[in-house]
């Protein structure tokens, strides 16, 4: 294989984090269950080499019974990537869309078992359009730089 090229592999997947709580059980088995869930997603990466990226899917699920806290449930999923010439914009794209895609089957599964094992009726969470938040953060990104520029203007 010629050093140009590109390479991208799975080195390792992995759970970094991983917390449950229901702080109102066993009462809160006792209601109609009719939760209201609310869904966080954010990823992070941090660059190990010039080849190597570990990336972090943190997956907030907290369900609420009438106000009162049903479960919380935090996933650090984690991967090691090996990812070698490409060029900046494909790389950053691979980091923060592919690489997230990659990892939330895994982190659906971990959520999914943390909420069963804690007594609580199966959640499987939606597919997650990974580059649409990822074109939603460029653009973020980019408004926040013009807002930046104009303000220096001033």
């Amino acid at each position: 294989m010629a050093d140009n090229d590109q390479q991208f592999e799975i080195q390792k997947v992995f759970i970094k984090d991983a917390s449950f709580e229901a702080p109102n059980s066993p009462d809160i088995f006792r209601e109609k269950w009719q939760p209201k869930t609310d869904v966080h997603l954010a990823a992070q990466n941090v660059k190990i080499n010039d080849e190597l990226y570990e990336v972090t899917l943190n997956v907030t699920v907290t369900s609420k019974q009438n106000e009162r806290t049903a479960f919380l449930v935090e996933i650090k999923q984690s991967g090691v990537f090996l990812i070698k010439n490409f060029p900046e914009e494909q790389l950053s794209h691979l980091i923060g869309s592919y690489c997230p895609h990659t990892l939330f089957p895994f982190a659906r599964e971990a959520v999914s078992d943390l909420i069963t094992k804690g007594g609580f009726p199966p959640l499987l969470l939606s597919p997650v359009n990974f580059d649409a938040l990822y074109q939603q953060q460029l653009a973020k990104l980019k408004e926040e730089q013009q807002a930046s520029t104009t303000d220096t203007k001033h």
